[in-house]
């Protein structure tokens, strides 16, 4: 369904849909260190310079006029790499905590699609091709990015690693994937709960390639892992089929 002429904005939720996403998100973790960390801008003004490129990224995907591979997922690596630097600020500069910040974007994300559903009737992705719906759709993923950072941070911290953690949420999409296929439970839900598990994913594994040997990383360059990560989200953007199409909906 469209709503004013326009084509559905977003991919087709694809086998490649959900590489490119994972790989996205460890892209984000890996070029927020790189910002904050290695070229020591710190996570304030790191934020700062991320959450204006996504703003700028938005504003032109929601002007858009039909889908555009390389304009989406630019606006999801922005959002990726924000929510990066956007957790660790609130976790450790401002204080909260890990368990406090996982609490508040939780919230955060869950008002967002309460907001999304009151006003629409559904927060299915199926059509997006309104202004309106495409502000409560990037609101919400941003919030879903900032949650995976604080969270896949707490996991890894409370004892299992960087490697464990990446295990623990392969594991969960692993269920989420095995609800879709064999259980009647509504796929706009599991969309969702598969894409916000895919950012603690991607921090988890993006902190494992460039944390000190002695965190339990490998101990990889930030600059040089991002830079290999950019060039294999590039390669699959042009090679994985990218078309618009449906999101998943309720059965």
């Amino acid at each position: 369904m469209e709503s004013d002429g326009t084509s559905n904005k977003v991919p087709a939720i694809t086998f490649g849909f959900w590489i490119i996403k994972i790989l996205a998100t460890t892209f984000g973790e890996t070029a927020g260190d790189t910002l904050s960390m290695t070229l020591n801008l710190g996570y304030l003004v790191s934020t700062l310079a991320f959450i204006a490129a996504l703003a700028i990224l938005v504003i032109v995907q929601t002007r858009a006029k039909t889908f555009h591979p390389l304009l989406y997922w630019a606006t999801i690596i922005a959002s990726t790499t924000a929510g990066t630097t956007l957790a660790d600020f609130a976790d450790r500069s401002l204080g909260i905590g890990y368990p406090g910040g996982t609490l508040i974007l939780m919230a955060c994300v869950l008002i967002s699609l309460a907001m999304w559903y009151r006003s629409e009737g559904t927060v299915s992705t199926q059509s997006i091709t309104s202004p309106r719906i495409e502000l409560f759709y990037w609101a919400t993923i941003t919030f879903s990015q900032t949650l995976g950072t604080a969270l896949g941070d707490w996991v890894a911290d409370s004892g299992l690693g960087y490697d464990g953690g990446a295990l623990v949420f392969g594991a969960l999409l692993a269920i989420v994937a095995a609800l879709y296929f064999w259980s009647a439970l509504s796929h706009v839900a599991l969309f969702w709960a598969a894409f916000i598990l895919t950012r603690p994913l991607g921090a988890t594994i993006g902190d494992y390639l460039d944390k000190p040997i002695a965190n339990g990383g490998l101990n990889i360059s930030r600059p040089l892992a991002s830079a290999v990560l950019a060039a294999i989200i590039l390669t699959c953007i042009f090679v994985l089929p990218q078309r618009a199409g449906r999101h998943p909906q309720s059965a």
